[in-house]
Order: structure tokens, then C-alpha cells, then sequence
């Protein structure tokens, strides 16, 4: 098992009007190597899983277990080192004064676990090998190493930030929506480049979407959430013989409404 998450709640704003329960009683299992595609509606609880995982806040109840070890109270900075995480905003994940091969680095001696890491110097060899990541991305970066990261267009810097989870190869990935912000031609390559670094590196992944048909079609199994909870987890021969319209259907029997996400009701 590579991630567990038993029965983990959070509430915002306790005792306040502003009250919200965010996720309640959620509990997922993920083998190694799942490849988990996430939909649901504005509000379900699926970034809050998210962030959950990466310890932005600790939760108030329930237990995250990481390849065996419980993460439920470790540092954020510490999960870091073995959970990668793209956002939406292709500006997040990386420092645009910073150049290409800066990035690189930061993100590679993050991910070091060695105690003298942030006193190491990059050698000619760790160069060499950014510069060999950077030609897979098809994109011609390798010839752009010494560029602020800043110049870059955000299909660019998203693919770059991708490079950079991955670099070292981590226990999990989660993708937040990583494409959205991106034009379809744009979003497509990225979304290729994604399948195939997790596909090669057996990498457990968690990918939220708001596009139906790369919920049926990426990866190995489907959830839908919606009120903080998970309403349907299917993989296997049952998830593909699955419509869009299908999914849909699911939402409504399980939720006991209609999808009302126009965003997603819009990718049909």
C-alpha cells in the first residue's frame, strides 16, 4: 500500500459562521502505481484532500500513512521530499527571477536526502543530466538553461515544474488540475508528458480534473467526490465500459443530486 488515508476530517473556522467541514471521515487506499483521476464539484473537498496529503494544515482527525510510514503530523517541508505537487497556475512550483538550471537544482537538492544537501554544489554531471531531462520535454529548453524561468510561456513552465516533481522520482504524485490553465494543444502535450514520466517511473499518482473524459481514460481508476467524501471508486472492466454519461448518472444516484459543475458538464 502506498497511501492510506484512514477516515481523515477537517473542519475551517470551527465555531465561527464561517464554519465549513472541508473533508469528513475520507478514507482512499492507493496501491503503488495507481494512477487515480479525481472529479467532483467546486467545494467536494478534493484540493483540501490534496493539501491534507502534503501537510499545509494537519487534519483533526484520521491517520495519512506514506509507503508504511505515518505522515499524519510530519512537517510540510519534510513530505516534500517524497510527494510531488503541480498546481492550476502554471507560476507556482517555480522561481521566476531564477533561471531554468537554478530551478532544477533547487528542486533536485530538495529532494536529496542527504543531511549536507543545501551546502552541495551542482557538478558538470548533475548539468548534464538536467540538460538530458530538459531535451525529453521536446521543447528545446536544454538550450535554454542560463533564461529566467520567467520568460518562459506557461505550457512551458508547467512542463518544466512537472520535470522538476519528478526529477528524483517521488512515493506520490499529485496533479491539481495541472493542465487547465493551459491552451488544448498545450494542455494536451502536457497531459502525454505527464502519462508517460508516471507511466516509466511506476509512479503513484493522484490527478484531480474537471474533464470528464480524461477522468474515464487516464490512469487506472476513477473517484468522485463531492461533500468532503468519496461517493465512487471504480476500476477495472466496470470502469471501462463507463460513458461520460455514465459518470454522470453515478453522480446522481450516489450523491442523491445532479452535477451542477458547469466546467465539467461542459467537457462532456
Amino acid at each position: 500500500m502506498m497511501l492510506e488515508l484512514k477516515e481523515i476530517s477537517k473542519t475551517f473556522n470551527p465555531g465561527t459562521v464561517n464554519e465549513k467541514t472541508a473533508v469528513e471521515k475520507l478514507s482512499l487506499y492507493l496501491e503503488e502505481g495507481d494512477f487515480a483521476t479525481v472529479v467532483g464539484s467546486n467545494g467536494a473537498g478534493k484540493s483540501t484532500m490534496f493539501n491534507a496529503i502534503t501537510g499545509q494544515f494537519y487534519v483533526d482527525e484520521g491517520q495519512i500513512i506514506l509507503d508504511g510510514e505515518d505522515i499524519t503530523y510530519k512537517k510540510r517541508h519534510l513530505r516534500s521530499k517524497n510527494i510531488g505537487h503541480l498546481f492550476q497556475d502554471p507560476l507556482k512550483g517555480t522561481a521566476p527571477h531564477m533561471t531554468i538550471e537554478e530551478n532544477m537544482a533547487l528542486a533536485y537538492l530538495r529532494a536529496s536526502t542527504s543531511p549536507m544537501r543545501f551546502f552541495s554544489r551542482i557538478s558538470s554531471a548533475d548539468k548534464k543530466m538536467f540538460r538530458e531531462q530538459l531535451s525529453l520535454l521536446n521543447m528545446g529548453l536544454e538550450d535554454r538553461m542560463k533564461q529566467p524561468v520567467g520568460l518562459l510561456s506557461g505550457g512551458q513552465r508547467q512542463a518544466l515544474t512537472l520535470l522538476m516533481a519528478t526529477m528524483v522520482t517521488p512515493k506520490l504524485l499529485l496533479l491539481d488540475e495541472h493542465t487547465a490553465a493551459l491552451d488544448p494543444a498545450t494542455a494536451e502535450k502536457v497531459l502525454e508528458l505527464t502519462t508517460s514520466i508516471v507511466a516509466e517511473r511506476n509512479i503513484t499518482c493522484i490527478m484531480i480534473t474537471h474533464n470528464m473524459h480524461q477522468a474515464l481514460e487516464v490512469g487506472n481508476r476513477t473517484l468522485m467526490m463531492d461533500s468532503g467524501k468519496i461517493i465512487l471508486d471504480i476500476k477495472g472492466e466496470e470502469r471501462s465500459k463507463l460513458t461520460v454519461d455514465d459518470l454522470i448518472e453515478q453522480f446522481r444516484i450516489n450523491a442523491g443530486k445532479h452535477l451542477d459543475n458547469d466546467r465539467i458538464l461542459m467537457s462532456k
